[in-house]
């Protein structure tokens, strides 16, 4: 297994219990890793860390967590010695019996996936979460059972290595530049690796598509899976729409579900088209109508994304942590009202902000730089709005308590990764909700 997290050391302990030898390898240091190396140790699994010696290369396959970059070396030395590799997707997927709903898209995962679980579920229909939100599907793959259903997360890293996985259902939300760093910045590769999520469907397997995302439907290639769509402008014959005020899902053109769209529980037009995506897993399943509206009116969101943290003297701090790209805060804005001090920069990953410029200039006051890429961001939107570089949160905080007046929104959607500076973009959220409920 290359990685120590979550999906690591979750494939570790499903190679166990199959009566595999598995051993672990990390490149990261123990110190870094400790909550992932006790679970190791308690279980009797054999691991290294620091760098990947030859010994993680004497192994008859190799497992790759997602965090794994695809040209590592580990990698290419295995591939050097004709070591079978797949992703832990791929091992969890060989031994679920249960109905899997993949869900994979630039944008919008764990939310839909979060409200995909919340539907089921409500509707009595048990259903885990897993892939990059609750559980590694490993770590939960064995247990579920026929009648049971799995809403998987699921990113481009993760799909780059399979070779049979066959969701019941697989879902593509949207598909914007991400990750290009990650796919020798061709989204050409990238887009390739986001349809590999339905290679393997057959005539009884379902494809939910975002009709109104063109770069997803010019890219789409033949298969053979029934294909449901989801619009916010468009009529569908076959999916979900948005007409107004009102959601309507059709099947073979007859009307089978409708709610209003003031039902959902969540901001935004993007969260609209999220959740109608939902709405079409559910009633390809049949799922009861009441029971969806219940649902969609009784989730209360993900942490980390556009979540609601606290409103002091009528200022509103919210965390979008979970906006690693410019794509995910376009949406933020968008769906905001009001005028908005914007926490922007970390890890660039090759991020163009033209995107989102027109809407930095319409609703954000200021801007606070921070990060590594603080200086990209400064010099690129300075001769438009004021912009201010800042070391840390608590400074960004600090001067945000300061400036910000009533009605306005301090916005943390930093359209980049977070590990120049945290462990993660949840780390980062939870210094920034930390230092908002220190105020």
């Amino acid at each position: 297994m290359v990685g120590a997290k979550r999906s690591g050391v979750g494939a570790a302990k499903l190679i166990m219990r199959y009566g595999g030898k598995p051993f672990v390898t990390d490149s990261a240091s123990g110190k870094a890793l400790q909550e992932f190396l006790d679970v190791l140790e308690e279980n009797k699994i054999e691991f290294e860390t620091g760098q990947h010696t030859e010994r993680a290369l004497n192994c008859a396959l190799m497992i790759i967590s997602p965090g794994v970059p695809s040209n590592a070396e580990i990698i290419k030395s295995a591939r050097a010695k004709n070591i079978k590799i797949i992703s832990e997707l791929e091992l969890a997927a060989s031994v679920c019996k249960g109905i899997v709903i993949a869900i994979t898209g630039t944008n919008g995962k764990t939310t839909t996936t979060s409200l995909c679980g919340h539907v089921f579920n409500t509707c009595g229909k048990k259903t885990y979460l897993a892939g990059n939100i609750g559980y590694a599907f490993s770590e939960i793959a064995h247990d579920v059972k026929e009648d049971e259903f799995v809403a998987l997360e699921v990113s481009s890293f993760q799909l780059d290595l399979i070779e049979n996985f066959k969701p019941k259902v697989a879902m593509i939300l949207n598909i914007t530049p991400d990750h290009l760093n990650r796919y020798e910045n061709k989204i050409e590769n990238y887009i390739q690796s986001k349809m590999l999520i339905y290679k393997n469907q057959d005539e009884k397997d379902f494809l939910i598509l975002n009709k109104d995302n063109d770069t997803l439907m010019n890219s789409m290639t033949p298969h053979k899976s029934k294909s449901y769509y989801f619009s916010l402008s468009e009529t569908l014959g076959n999916g979900t729409y948005n007409s107004g005020e009102d959601i309507f899902f059709n099947k073979d053109s007859q009307l089978k579900f409708s709610c209003k769209v003031s039902d959902i529980n969540l901001v935004g037009e993007h969260n609209t088209a999220n959740a109608m995506a939902v709405i079409t897993a559910a009633k390809i399943f049949d799922l009861d109508n009441d029971k969806i509206i219940k649902a969609l009116r009784t989730f209360e969101g993900v942490e980390h994304r556009l979540e609601f943290v606290r409103e002091i003297e009528g200022v509103k701090y919210i965390n979008d942590s979970k906006a690693t790209n410019v794509d995910s805060v376009w949406y933020a804005l968008k769906g905001l009202p009001g005028q908005i001090f914007l926490i922007l920069g970390g890890q660039d990953k090759g991020n163009d902000y033209n995107q989102i410029r027109p809407l930095v200039l319409e609703k954000v006051i200021k801007i606070y730089a921070i990060g590594s890429s603080a200086d990209k961001v400064f010099n690129f939107f300075h001769r438009d709005i004021k912009v201010e570089v800042k070391q840390t949160m608590e400074d960004v905080i600090h001067a945000a308590n300061l400036e910000a007046r009533h009605g306005d929104i301090v916005l943390l959607s930093p359209a980049c990764a977070s590990f120049d500076m945290y462990d993660n973009y949840e780390h980062r959220g939870r210094v920034f909700k930390e230092a908002v409920n220190n105020l």
